[in-house]
C-alpha cells in the first residue's frame, strides 16, 4: 500500500474550501469548515484561510466557480500554500483540473479522513481495514495521482505510483483489494468467535460523534488505559473491557467515533468494528454538550445507527463535558425568544433533551461529576437484562 508521508519538521500550510448550497446553509457551511480545520490539525498540518462560495451545486470541473477558483489560485501562489482541502468528495477529473490550476496538493474530505485513519491505526486489524479503504479510494484516482508526482513534496495525503506503472498498478491494486477482503473475512470470523465467547455477559458499547469523550469515560469506568486526547479519531481499535458495578459484571466496548460525511469505504472496511455496536445489548450514546451543534451530532449518530442496522438498540444518552458548557444569560428586557445559547444547563435539562432521550444523564468524565448517578443508571439497566437472561441468578439481587 502506498504509505502516507509524515512531515516531522515543517507542518504544511492548508486552505479550506467549501460551498453554501440549498442543502447546506451559511451557518452549517461554516461549522463544517470548522470541523474540517480540526481534521487538518489532527492530520498535522496548519489550517489557514477559509473560502466559501454560494452555489446551487458543485461545479463539475472545479467544484467552485471560475471567479472563485481564480481568487483562490492567486491566494495559493502569493502565500505559498502546500495543500488545498475541499469539504466534499471530489471526482478524479475535478482533482486533476484543480491541481493544474493551483499547482499544489489537492485533498478532499474523504482522503483527509483516510490519512488520519492510516496515521492512527495501531493494530494489524485496523491497519488492514484502513489499507483496504485507501486502495478502494485510490483505484479510480490513479490517473491523477501520477500526473503531479514530481510536484508532491510529502506531507498529509496519499502518495501515488509513477506514470509508467499506471496499468500495472491498477491490476496490482485490484488484486490487493481482493486479498485484503479475504484477509478481513478471516479476521471477521475470528472476531465472531471472540464475541460468541462473551455471550454470557451483558454487552455495552460506547458510541457517539468523534471527540466527545468516549475513551475518557471508558478509562474512568473500566479503569483502563485507552488512548484519549483532544483530537478527532483518537480511537480506531475497538477496546473491550470487563467492568463490575456492584455485584454485576458486564463488557464495555469503546468504538470508533462517527462523523458527518464518513467515507463509505471506511464504513464497509470497519464492518467488524461496527459489529460490536450491532451486537451490543445497550448503547451508551455519548454527546459533547459543550459543542455548539451537538443536536446535529446526535442526529448524525442516529442516522449512522440506522445505516448499520442498529437503530432499534436500547440507548442511554450521556451528555458529557458539562464542565465545559457555557451560555449567555439573556437580558431580562430583551423580549425576543431565548435561543439555545441563552439556556443554562438546568434549563436544557427541562427541554426536549431530557424528555425525548430517556434515560439520559448529564456528566463530566474529565471532572468526574455525576459519575455515581451514571453508574446507578447503568447498573439498573444491566440488572434488568441480566434478570431476564439468567432468571436463576435472581438471588444475587
Amino acid at each position: 500500500m502506498p504509505e502516507p508521508i509524515y512531515t516531522d519538521v515543517i507542518p504544511e500550510k492548508a486552505i479550506l474550501i467549501g460551498l453554501i448550497t440549498p442543502e447546506q446553509n451559511d451557518d452549517q457551511a461554516k461549522e463544517y469548515l470548522e470541523e474540517l480545520a480540526f481534521l487538518i490539525d489532527t492530520a498535522g498540518a496548519i489550517p489557514g484561510k477559509r473560502f466559501l462560495q454560494r452555489l446551487p451545486h458543485p461545479d463539475s470541473r472545479t467544484f467552485v466557480g471560475s471567479g472563485k477558483i481564480e481568487e483562490i489560485k492567486h491566494y495559493v501562489q502569493e502565500n505559498e500554500i502546500d495543500v488545498a482541502v475541499f469539504d466534499d468528495e471530489l471526482s478524479p477529473s475535478q482533482i486533476r483540473n484543480i491541481e493544474n490550476i493551483f499547482e499544489c496538493k489537492i485533498l478532499d474530505r474523504n482522503s483527509l479522513i483516510l490519512y488520519i485513519f492510516a496515521k492512527r491505526a495501531r493494530t494489524s486489524y485496523a491497519k488492514t481495514q484502513v489499507e483496504l479503504a485507501q486502495y478502494e479510494y485510490l483505484l479510480p484516482r490513479l490517473t491523477r495521482m501520477w500526473t503531479h508526482l514530481s510536484k508532491q513534496k510529502g506531507g498529509i495525503g496519499l502518495r501515488g505510483p509513477g506514470e509508467k506503472e499506471i496499468e500495472t498498478d491498477r491490476r496490482i491494486i485490484r488484486d490487493k483489494i481482493a486479498l485484503l477482503k479475504e484477509k478481513l473475512k478471516l479476521i471477521d470470523k475470528q472476531k465472531v468467535t471472540q464475541r460468541s465467547n462473551r455471550e454470557s455477559f451483558v454487552r455495552i458499547a460506547l458510541i457517539g460523534y468523534t471527540n466527545v469523550g468516549k475513551s475518557t469515560l471508558m478509562n474512568l469506568i473500566a479503569k483502563s488505559d485507552v488512548f484519549a486526547e483532544n483530537k478527532l479519531f483518537a480511537t480506531l481499535d475497538t477496546t473491550v473491557r470487563k467492568v463490575v458495578i456492584g455485584n454485576l459484571p458486564f463488557l464495555l466496548a469503546d468504538t470508533v467515533g462517527f462523523i458527518r460525511k464518513l467515507p463509505h469505504g471506511l464504513v464497509e472496511s470497519f464492518k467488524s468494528t461496527l459489529d460490536e455496536v450491532r451486537e451490543a445489548d445497550i448503547l451508551l450514546h455519548i454527546v459533547d454538550i459543550s459543542h455548539p451543534n451537538f443536536e446535529e451530532q446526535i442526529a448524525i449518530v442516529k442516522q449512522t445507527l440506522g445505516e448499520i442496522g442498529a437503530a432499534d438498540k436500547p440507548v442511554i444518552i450521556v451528555f458529557n463535558k458539562i464542565d465545559a458548557y457555557t451560555f449567555i444569560e439573556k437580558d431580562p428586557f430583551d423580549l425576543a425568544p431565548a435561543t439555545k445559547e441563552n439556556l443554562s444547563l438546568d434549563d436544557l435539562k427541562q427541554t426536549w433533551m431530557a424528555s425525548d432521550n430517556t434515560p439520559c444523564i448529564f456528566i463530566s468524565a474529565k471532572k468526574k461529576e455525576n459519575i455515581e448517578e451514571f453508574k446507578n443508571i447503568l447498573y439498573q439497566r444491566v440488572k434488568e437484562i441480566h434478570i431476564k437472561r439468567y432468571p436463576y441468578d435472581n438471588l444475587l439481587f
